[in-house]
Order: C-alpha cells, then structure tokens, then sequence
C-alpha cells in the first residue's frame, strides 16, 4: 500500500500525524504537570496576597501609633503613666501644697519677697511636674526590664496548647509591678468585651514605651491576618532583649562622657564653695550686691545651658 504512494504524499501524512500527535500528547501526558504548575502558581499568588495583607495591616497600625503619640498627653493620661490613682482635683492639691512650701522655704532663706515668688512658681509648677516625670521613668524602667521574661512565659504557654488569654492571667498573677497591674488591666477589659488588640493598645497609652507598642502591633496584626502567635512574639522577645544589649553597650561606652560632663557641671559651685570657705566677704558680693546678683543670674543661666547642652550630646536613643 505504502509502496503506491508517492513520496511527497508520505511526507505530508508523516506530517499530518506528527502535528495530531503535538497537539494530543500534552493532554495525555503534560496534564498533570499543568495542574502542578498551576497549583504551584496559584499557591505563590495567594501567599503574595497573604503577605500584601499583612503588610498593609501593620502600616495601617502604625499609621494608628503615629497619631496616638502625636496627640497631647492630657493630666489624667500623665498620672496613669505614673501610676499614680490620683484624680485632677488632687493633683492640684498637691501642687498647692508644693507651692505653699516652696514659698516659705525661700522667702525663709532669702527674707526676700520677689525671691518668694520664684520658689512659689518652682514649687507649683515645676515640681509636681518633675515628680510625675521620674515616677513615669522609673515605672517604665521596671517595666522594660520584666517585659522580656512576661514574654517567655506567654510563648511557652502557647506552645503547650494554652490559650492566649490564659497565658495573659499568668503574667496578672505572678509577675511583679508594674506588669501585674498592667495585665490585670488587660484581662479586666477583655471580660467587659473589648478585643486584645484594643486592650493592648490601652497598655501602650499608659507605658509609653517601644516594648508595649511592639507587643500591641504584633498581637493587633495576628488578630487581623492570623499566623503563628508564639512565633511572633519569639521574634518580639529576641528583638527586645538585643535590643535591651544595645542599649547596655552604649551606655557603657558613654561612661566617660557621662563623667566628664558631671565634673565639668559640679566645678564652678564647688569652686564657689570652696571660695566662700576661706573667705566669705569676697564672695559674698555676688548676691549682697545688685552687680552681683546680675552677674550671679546671668552665670547660672549660661551654666544651665552647658549642662543641658552636655545632657543632650551623651544621651542616646534607641
């Protein structure tokens, strides 16, 4: 039969058959590679929107941090940063009180009644201030320092199988001030229906701190997106704790500096002192005379500036 044929015409049968067997053999064969490639495709596209999302959750939550600390602290926010229960009313009180005594102490020393006013305004003013600044630092400093540890023991709770709230309720019973209260917090307002994400965050208003703010975002964005909850805050826990060593490092490193500046700002009242030992009428111009106490206020202004000025060049952020 072949043999009749002529060759051209084999030629364009050989080439018949070999373009049906092109185009059946990918569905016989290929077709499960092509539902592989397209799975494999597939599951790539949701993990980037998997990623998207996620991303686009924490630059909305960050976005959310950068107006809460950009809104002015109120006096009520200023005492629970202290941790302090006190109310405005009694805040004033102690402020008056503070007043009172700052007054009588100076118009005492300096039978003088415009200095009176300076300590009544220093008094008033500038002292409850001042408490509520260092209750507000040495609270954040303990809490920094306990925050770490908190963390271990919520990622090994959920790593057991405990729910999260559970783990929250241990850190709330055995961990010491000011994380105990701060977690009792959180638990008392999740009872009455908040989130976590919300209760976290209300953590973070009253230790404004890097550490609370990351643990409010890290629990805010699983809420929303999902993911491995003890896998979060283990990345949490070892960017804190390096964290904590930069910190250690750099204020080792300032040390020098640091004792340098003190030196430099405890020599002129320390010259001052010595002077007005061995001879009081000499020194004593300064504030018995009006060129004096110019000059006197005039120095002090210019040395409160070198110390603020060396204040500001050995202290580090990070």
């Amino acid at each position: 039969m072949f043999e009749t044929l002529s060759p051209a015409t084999m030629i364009m049968i050989a080439s018949a058959v070999l373009a049906v067997l092109a185009i059946i053999y990918p569905m016989l064969v290929g077709g499960g590679e092509s539902e592989k490639r397209k799975n494999v495709v597939t599951g790539r596209s949701s993990v980037r929107v998997e990623d998207s999302q996620r991303r686009k959750n924490l630059s909305t939550s960050l976005k959310q941090l950068d107006q809460q600390a950009s809104k002015k602290i109120t006096l009520e926010g200023k005492i629970l940063q202290a941790g302090l229960t006190w109310t405005r009313s009694q805040f004033y009180m102690f402020s008056g009180a503070c007043a009172f005594v700052g007054w009588l102490s100076v118009l005492f020393i300096s039978l003088s009644l415009p200095y009176s006013l300076l300590g009544l305004l220093i008094g008033g003013v500038g002292l409850p201030n001042w408490y509520l600044s260092n209750r507000k630092k040495k609270r954040l400093k303990i809490f920094i320092e306990s925050f770490p540890p908190a963390l271990d023991i919520i990622i090994r709770g959920v790593r057991a199988g405990l729910p999260l709230g559970e783990c929250l309720k241990i850190i709330a019973n055995e961990s010491p001030e000011p994380l105990r209260s701060e977690f009792k917090q959180i638990n008392e307002a999740q009872q009455m229906g908040m989130t976590i994400a919300q209760a976290t965050q209300r953590m973070a208003e009253r230790t404004p701190c890097a550490e609370s703010h990351f643990f409010s975002i890290a629990l805010g964005i699983q809420q929303q997106s999902g993911g491995n909850i003890s896998e979060t805050l283990a990345n949490l826990s070892r960017v804190l704790r390096e964290r904590k060593k930069m910190k250690m490092k750099i204020k080792a490193m300032s040390t020098e500096a640091t004792a340098s500046a003190a030196i430099i700002a405890c020599m002129p009242p320390g010259v001052a002192l010595m002077v007005y030992l061995s001879n009081p009428d000499y020194i004593s111009l300064l504030w018995t005379t009006s060129t004096g106490q110019i000059t006197l206020l005039i120095s002090g202004t210019w040395m409160l500036m070198g110390i603020l000025s060396m204040r500001k060049m050995i202290n580090f952020e990070v």
